[in-house]
């Protein structure tokens, strides 16, 4: 495998900078602009660009030859601090800061004169992967690793199932919005399920904003690669649903015995990721 060159980035915003892993292919800067290819991978909620497949795939993708930017959202890991004791963090993300934050980073990849990428994008970072290819029909290829529904219909979903808001959905809802109201939307929440803490403000833009994948999946016109784990439910991650209303080509991949993180599994995972693109892209 070759070994790529690693630059960490920084891309401004209007607040604080979107931080990242650059990895280049050697000798990528020799090769013509018309020959170079390139991927922005966007990760999972309160996740990063150090954990899971943004970590595993960018490697093998450089075998490859392409170029990879794995970044932080502002909203990365579930709270932080940078250089101060102001908390940061997915605590306090709303979807309209993601999108920004995937524009500035592909924003930051074509002032490299590298072409459109590649979009791949992990739960959550799949269903604003269909966010944005939807508006960039430049894009030559997206890959969703087990991208979420998105839509008003997914948080009353996942607390149903023992996740988020579990059965407090409506107590919680109330006090956020009482919350927000009262001046106090930056004050933390705590969740019986996973994401264990969140904003007032960020819980409630969670419950309106989020892109609705399927709903989008129309808009879509280039091939996309699908691939989710046999143990995840069809009606959070549709692979095989948004494959029949997605104008461009979709190969759905179910990886046996995967949970939604691919532990275990991340050598299958990019196997199937780079046969998919060599198959698809370069042929």
């Amino acid at each position: 495998m070759l070994k790529p060159s690693l630059e960490l980035i920084e891309i401004k915003t209007d607040t604080e900078p979107l931080v990242g892993l650059l990895y280049r292919p050697p000798g990528e800067r020799l090769v013509p602009n018309a020959r170079r290819r390139c991927a922005v991978l966007f990760h999972g909620n309160t996740m990063n660009f150090y954990s899971g497949a943004l970590r595993f795939l960018p490697p093998r993708l450089v075998s490859m030859g392409y170029t990879c930017l794995a970044f932080n959202r502002r909203g990365h890991d579930i709270l932080t601090t940078r250089n101060s004791r102001n908390p940061e963090g997915g605590a306090f993300q709303s979807t309209a800061q993601a999108i920004e934050d995937n524009e500035l980073a592909v924003a930051y990849l074509r002032s490299l004169n590298l072409p459109a990428p590649v979009v791949i994008g992990h739960s959550n970072g799949g269903m604003l992967a269909v966010e944005f290819v939807s508006r960039h029909p430049e894009t030559p290829g997206m890959v969703l690793l087990s991208a979420h529904r998105g839509g008003e219909g997914l948080l009353p979903d996942a607390s149903s199932s023992g996740l988020l808001a579990c059965d407090q959905l409506q107590s919680i809802t109330e006090k956020a919005a009482a919350l927000v109201e009262a001046g106090k939307g930056q004050a933390l929440i705590q969740l019986p399920g996973w994401w264990w803490v969140i904003s007032a403000q960020s819980f409630l833009d969670l419950t309106k904003t989020l892109p609705d994948t399927l709903a989008l999946a129309p808009s879509i016109q280039c091939p996309t690669l699908f691939l989710v784990g046999d143990s995840e439910p069809t009606s959070r991650y549709p692979a095989q649903a948004f494959a029949g209303k997605t104008q461009g080509s979709c190969t759905v991949t179910v990886i046996e015995d995967c949970d939604h993180f691919y532990n275990d599994r991340e050598a299958q995972v990019s196997d199937e990721v780079c046969r998919w693109l060599t198959s698809t892209l370069d042929s």
